[in-house]
């Protein structure tokens, strides 16, 4: 193929600014977070756009959206695009929704120039990547590859006790196709890094090689609720405190154990939370990540060496269950090579990257081919309003995005 074939640059820009206008953030971002009304805005766009470029859609129970565009040999397995729409509730206008509409921008250039694939090239947009709203993330993905159980995940219930199904029927996107019957030949998808590595080393594409594995852990704390101003501190079975001295041995036990490893508490809930009670339950998730997969349960026993010892010594009573997780990947060597020969054609700078962030691409990984590419991000910044990337950016990394695809569906 040659390498002077490109998507075209400002379309694929105006689209994402477009894709940004629903579920505005309030600081120049996005809060469109899976099965809210604005979900289900931005699905509709998508449908409009990808039906106008001539694709076949079908949509899952779990609200995925999958776009086929026919190849010469359509009975052969279709080579996939994939990401999400969906956002944290402070998120960027990129994370996901470049790799999505870096794929709609790919099939019209390749209507545009009547190229015809020997194979179906098809295009996903996985419902709840983020996990944010329902947990776990990777939702939609880790169902398709069958490490979530799709009755369970339908009955997930949100902080405000909402039901995953009735969410997904309210936005209209509750489609009728079995969870992983959409067969794929192999599988790429295009991220933003998400990290500062490549803006610092003013590299043009990241290539994956690998994604960390991660463990989520759930700890729940109960003492006893106690007026603040009456309870002598010797006597005091302080839930906050406990979860205040668990929460510093997790950045200790990340630090420990560098390199090539990250830990920290995202998600705390206190109760009853009151200026002058004394914090009888705290319930927090731990998230460990490392490629090492040894490095990761290593980190793991030791939160729960010191968990059982600081609560004996408190008493305090806990639980520790693992609410998501999945061990360390390495991406399908002949994909990788498609992507780096690609990036090789164009001349663009690239290097080999871990991917630090849980992705889509790591749970179908495990069930389909699969390679990653990587595209800068101003600061390293995401899930943040602030997350920003430079148009030259989403221009070369989805011009090797393209040429993978095409030499892959060849």
């Amino acid at each position: 193929m040659d390498s002077n074939i490109s998507i075209n640059n400002n379309r694929l820009w105006e689209s994402l600014m477009e894709m940004a206008k629903i579920g505005p953030g309030i600081a120049g971002g996005n809060n469109r977070q899976t099965l809210t009304s604005d979900d289900g805005l931005g699905r509709n766009l998508l449908h409009k756009w990808c039906n106008e470029a001539g694709m076949e859609m079908k949509v899952d129970q779990l609200g995925s959206m999958f776009f086929k565009r026919k190849g010469e040999q359509n009975d052969l397995l279709p080579v996939v695009i994939g990401s999400h729409l969906d956002t944290q509730p402070t998120g960027g206008k990129y994370d996901g929704v470049l790799g999505v509409l870096a794929g709609v921008e790919i099939i019209k250039t390749l209507n545009d120039l009547d190229i015809i694939t020997k194979r179906p090239i098809m295009l996903v947009n996985w419902t709840n990547e983020e996990g944010c709203r329902f947990p776990p993330s990777l939702m939609a993905s880790s169902s398709y590859a069958g490490l979530c159980d799709v009755g369970e995940i339908l009955k997930t219930k949100d902080s405000e006790g909402l039901i995953f199904e009735d969410e997904l029927s309210k936005i209209g996107w509750k489609g009728s196709e079995k969870v992983g019957a959409q067969k794929m030949h192999c599988y790429f998808e295009l991220h933003i890094e998400q990290g500062p590595i490549l803006e610092n080393e003013q590299i043009d594409v990241g290539i994956v090689t690998h994604g960390q594995g991660l463990k989520w852990l759930e700890i729940e704390l109960n003492g006893i609720e106690q007026h603040t101003g009456t309870t002598p501190m010797n006597v005091r079975k302080d839930a906050g405190l406990a979860m205040a001295l668990i929460i510093q041995e997790v950045n200790d036990i990340a630090k420990n154990n560098l390199p090539n490893v990250v830990g920290s508490v995202g998600h705390i809930e206190i109760t009853p939370n009151s200026r002058n009670v004394i914090p009888g339950k705290t319930i927090f998730t731990v998230d460990f990540r490392s490629h090492i997969l040894e490095k990761l349960n290593k980190m793991e026993k030791e939160l729960q060496v010191f968990v059982k010892n600081i609560c004996k010594k408190m008493e305090i009573k806990f639980s520790i269950k693992q609410i998501a997780g999945f061990d360390p990947i390495t991406f399908d060597e002949n994909c990788v090579n498609l992507v780096r020969k690609a990036a090789e054609k164009f001349g663009y700078s690239n290097r080999n990257i871990i991917s630090g962030a849980g992705h889509d691409a790591c749970a179908i990984n495990s069930v389909v081919p699969s390679a990653m590419i990587m595209c800068p991000c101003v600061n390293g910044i995401s899930h943040n309003e602030a997350e920003e990337i430079k148009k030259e950016w989403a221009f070369s990394s989805t011009n090797v995005l393209m040429h993978a695809v095409i030499e892959a569906a060849s």
